[in-house]
């Protein structure tokens, strides 16, 4: 019985898997996410020749000589700056979607990734360090509005079946960035000091494919019925996505969700923040993503040579250790992908956090007797790399999946819609959010 039942789940999940969906799903992962992943590691393999042409330039320009202090902060600040154009770009999201949808947003933010990318590709030419961390911080904003449209995106045209599966393709095409980062910073490839301006401008060959072709595809149903109106382009756009399926019955829920957002009163952050029947949602959401910040990835993912070098890895080895974390996290990322439907996000989520927790306990005693036993050397990088596959397998995708299943179906969507999907309440409430929180009524 439960083998017959498995067989008639990869038989549903299979055809609600339709080309056109497939399609867009690698599509817009492939101009977004992936840049975001590859803009977490292009820094990593130029740092000496970024340090370098600081130095010569600020000698150029204004005379004064560096000190390495000083070119350190510099470098800091053009690693950083991008988290911080992403947490703009975050900001935005709210936004652009209500007033651009979720497809629409997506094409327009890619002038953004040019903008940037031209900065950063003309920056040596130009003998303007300055360019470099301008260009950083707007492909930072690229990546924080892309990183929230596109599993939203996604969470609206898919299927609710195969909507877990769709909505770790955004993360494994961040695995494969930072991979394809690696792989052309070897010294071999694109990894020489006149070549760091275009290896960092090449994000805008990724963004030109999408430009050029995700326009042809259909806005989010769910945004064209229930922020436009627009029936005919809601059946028109389910028609374009779905292979079978009973497109009237998606229709009318969506429609049932249109008339119930209509008589809810539109809450605020702030109003989220303070309403008490949602306090632990909210919570948990903090929870999950402070975790996601003090893990430490992003610090192993811009400074992984450095933690290779300080374990012992002789230098001429290092770029290909790095290669080869960034291959396990590609294949991770594959491997929590096809596991998600089966396990469920939040063991996947907990089982990675745990792993990385055990792995962080092993770099730490490797550290401490590294000197006296030479072997901790390579228990260091082994946890290193324990510490990127447990995060691909669990938190990085299951994170923007688990969320949406912890608030209640809120108005608004253009401004809340990043926390939550309203669709993904009636798959996992069953009808009964009632007992988990209230509707507001205007006054």
């Amino acid at each position: 019985m439960v083998e017959e039942l498995l067989v008639l789940n990869d038989a549903k999940f299979n055809s609600n898997l339709s080309k056109s969906l497939l399609a867009v799903a690698f599509l817009a992962s492939f101009g977004s996410s992936m840049l975001y992943g590859f803009n977490l590691a292009v820094v990593n393999s130029p740092a000496e020749y970024i340090k370098n042409f600081y130095n010569e330039t600020l000698q150029e320009n204004y005379n004064w000589i560096p000190d390495e202090r000083h070119l350190t902060v510099l470098y800091s600040l053009t690693v950083s700056i991008f988290a911080i154009g992403g947490m703009i770009g975050a900001l935005l999201v709210g936004r652009l979607v209500t007033k651009y949808g979720r497809k629409g947003t997506l094409v327009r933010s890619t002038v953004l990734v040019f903008v940037g990318g031209g900065l950063m590709g003309l920056s040596r030419a130009w003998r303007a360090p300055a360019m470099v961390i301008i260009g950083r911080f707007i492909v930072g904003v690229h990546s924080g509005i892309s990183l929230s449209v596109v599993p939203m995106y996604l969470g609206e045209i898919a299927p609710k079946n195969v909507r877990g599966f769709l909505g770790l393709i955004p993360s494994i095409h961040i695995c494969l960035g930072v991979f394809i980062a690696q792989v052309l910073g070897l010294q071999e490839l694109m990894g020489k000091e006149e070549h760091w301006p275009l290896l960092m401008s090449l994000i805008v060959f990724p963004t030109l494919v999408q430009l050029m072709l995700l326009p042809w595809f259909p806005e989010s149903p769910r945004y064209l019925l229930i922020e436009k109106g627009n029936v005919h382009a809601t059946i028109a756009a389910l028609k374009w996505f779905r292979a079978k399926g009973n497109i009237q019955l998606e229709v009318e829920e969506m429609q049932e969700e249109q008339r119930s957002l209509s008589s809810t009163q539109t809450v605020s952050v702030c109003g989220l923040l303070m309403d008490r029947c949602v306090r632990w949602q909210v919570i948990t959401i903090v929870v999950v993503n402070i975790g996601m910040q003090l893990s430490g990835i992003d610090a192993i993912w811009f400074y992984t040579n450095d933690i290779f070098k300080n374990a012992g890895i002789p230098e001429p080895h290092i770029q290909y250790t790095t290669v080869g974390t960034g291959a396990i996290e590609v294949i991770s990322g594959m491997l929590g992908c096809f596991a998600i439907e089966r396990v469920g996000r939040r063991p996947l989520m907990i089982g990675g956090y745990i792993f990385m927790s055990l792995c962080c306990v092993g770099i730490t005693v490797s550290v401490l007797f590294q000197e006296q036993l030479s072997f901790m050397r390579y228990i260091s990088v082994g946890c290193v790399v324990g510490i990127i596959a447990g995060f691909c397998i669990g938190p990085a995708g299951n994170r923007s999946l688990l969320l949406p299943h912890l608030l209640c179906n809120m108005p608004g969507s253009g401004r809340l819609h990043h926390l939550h999907h309203s669709r993904d309440q009636e798959q996992n409430l069953h009808g009964n959010q009632s007992n988990v929180c209230h509707q507001k009524q205007p006054p």
